[in-house]
């Protein structure tokens, strides 16, 4: 498919949801993003063939307020905003664990060990620290949490054990997919990831016995109501609201002088104004999935009608106030309504050759529920 029109008009960050920048450095924003390269493919095909393979359960689930107070305990939680955003490439392969292969020569961790680094555009992390602006520290995001049922005993035997996945389902029908509660790495009031790409995305959820979500799903479990409710226009109501998310951060305030015009110069000028996940807590659809407007923005998949699949970014980021507009209403080309179904058409790539990423990007996993398990 085409590329919109648009995406010239939705190059900068002050005018745009999805500002341009490619992996590459000193790729023109207005250009499609590079496909892989010949020794990264066969890494990724390593990557996703290592996917299928058998694991261990996930560890038991604990609440907010359970998480709090281990923290709390243990001496662990910082009242630091900034401390929050990691600094090693080791904290942040950390976050999260991978359903290990049986194969000794699998490249699951070479590939994770060569996607994920601190110091560039080209590796995935919470974005450059020293540009980030955070506000809220990972004690105050839990205490905000506390007393808040993230997932129930039932919710994680449908998902098969996974902690913090709540199975999602179109009123009437029996839940066939459970989805991540928090953007990645899917843990309570850590940061979210970003500079990472479709292609990437794919393959770490698939690394944890997940798989990317498609647009379908993460709009269900934007609008939906499990007890069969009439759908929403945002996950948390009907009204727009930027004080309930993270979207109210302006670029003039918190990101004055960001040039995103390629993943080199974004890097140097561009703050990743990010906030942990779950630091919003009315900013939750009514399956109990926290941030789908704010924060990040975030990468899915659609099926078009020729039959290829498609990367799909949707949703929004932290200065969607500068593009805001209410689903209704009229406005600039520069803005958009962040509404749940709505349905953009961002840096249209094949999945294949899907390689856009951004300061302001992120995504979450979802995983198919097995017959029985509900």
């Amino acid at each position: 498919m085409p590329r919109s029109p648009a995406l010239a008009s939705v190059a900068l960050l002050s005018l745009a949801a999805l500002a341009c920048s490619s992996r590459a450095p000193e790729v023109d924003a207005g250009k499609p993003a590079p496909s892989a390269s010949a020794s990264t493919s066969p890494t990724l095909a390593g990557a996703t063939a290592a996917a299928l393979a058998s694991a261990s359960a996930a560890p038991e689930p604990l609440d907010a307020g359970a998480i709090a107070d281990a923290g709390a305990e243990a001496g662990v939680v910082s009242g630091d905003p900034m401390a929050n955003h990691l600094e090693t490439k080791e904290a942040l392969l950390a976050l999260f664990s991978i359903k290990r292969p049986p194969k000794r020569d699998s490249n699951a961790d070479g590939f994770l060990n060569k996607s994920f680094g601190v110091t560039a555009p080209s590796l995935i992390n919470q974005g450059n620290k020293a540009m980030a602006k955070h506000a809220i520290s990972k004690e105050a995001c839990l205490a905000g949490l506390s007393g808040i049922t993230l997932q129930t005993e039932e919710q994680k035997h449908i998902c098969g054990g996974e902690e913090n996945m709540v199975p999602i389902s179109k009123p009437g029908k029996h839940p066939k997919v459970c989805i991540d509660i928090f953007e990645f790495p899917n843990k309570a009031c850590e940061l979210p990831v970003v500079w990472v790409a479709p292609v990437q995305a794919k393959v770490i959820c698939e690394l944890q016995g997940k798989r990317l979500c498609n647009q379908e799903e993460w709009t269900q479990a934007c609008k939906g109501d499990p007890d069969g409710g009439k759908d929403r226009k945002f996950a948390y109501g009907d009204e727009m609201d930027l004080a309930i998310c993270n979207t109210n951060k302006r670029a003039k305030d918190f990101g004055p002088g960001c040039e995103p015009d390629s993943a080199s110069s974004a890097w140097r000028t561009c703050s990743t104004n990010t906030e942990p996940s779950g630091s919003f807590p009315q900013c939750r659809s009514r399956y109990g999935v926290f941030d789908q407007h704010g924060n990040v923005a975030e990468i899915m998949w659609r099926r078009d009608p020729d039959g290829h699949i498609y990367d799909q970014l949707k949703g929004s980021a932290f200065f969607y106030v500068d593009v805001a507009r209410k689903p209704d209403a009229r406005g600039k080309k520069e803005t958009y309504p962040d509404h749940c179904a709505y349905d953009p058409r961002w840096h249209v790539e094949k999945m294949s050759e899907a390689w856009h990423v951004n300061y302001h990007l992120g995504f979450r996993c979802c995983k198919s529920v097995k017959k029985g398990d509900d």
